[in-house]
C-alpha cells in the first residue's frame, strides 16, 4: 500500500511540474521555474521508490495514466484548457487500461 501511495506523490509532483512548465512561460518566470524543479525532482525521487517494488512497465503505464489524467484536470481549472469528446474517451480508455493493470494483472504488486 505505500508503494501505491509514492507512487500517488509521485504523480502529484509530477502534476505540479507539469503545471510549472505551463505557467513558467518557456521558463521567463521565476516563481514557476522553480516549481518544475521541485515538481520534477520529487517526482522522480518518489518514482524510484516505487521502481523497488513495482516492475518498470506497470510503474510507468501508472504513473503516465494518471498523470494524463491530473493533468489534464489541472488544464482545465487553472488554465482554461478544453478537452473535445473523443479526447475525454481516449481519456476514459486510459484509465480502463489502469484499472486493468490493477485489477487483472499478475505483474501489478497487491
Amino acid at each position: 500500500m505505500k508503494t501505491y501511495v509514492f507512487l500517488l506523490i509521485a504523480v502529484l509532483f509530477e502534476t505540479f511540474g507539469t503545471s510549472c512548465l505551463q505557467a513558467s512561460q518557456q521558463l521567463t518566470r521565476f516563481w514557476p521555474s522553480v516549481g518544475i524543479v521541485v515538481g520534477f525532482g520529487g517526482a522522480f525521487w518518489f518514482f524510484m521508490q516505487v521502481l523497488k517494488v513495482i516492475p518498470l512497465g506497470v510503474t510507468y503505464a501508472l504513473w503516465s495514466g494518471i498523470g494524463i489524467v491530473l493533468i489534464s484536470i489541472s488544464g482545465y481549472f487553472v488554465f482554461g484548457q478544453r478537452l473535445d469528446f473523443w479526447a475525454v474517451v481516449g481519456i476514459a480508455l486510459i484509465i480502463a487500461g489502469i484499472a486493468v493493470i490493477n485489477l487483472l494483472s499478475q505483474t501489478a504488486v497487491h
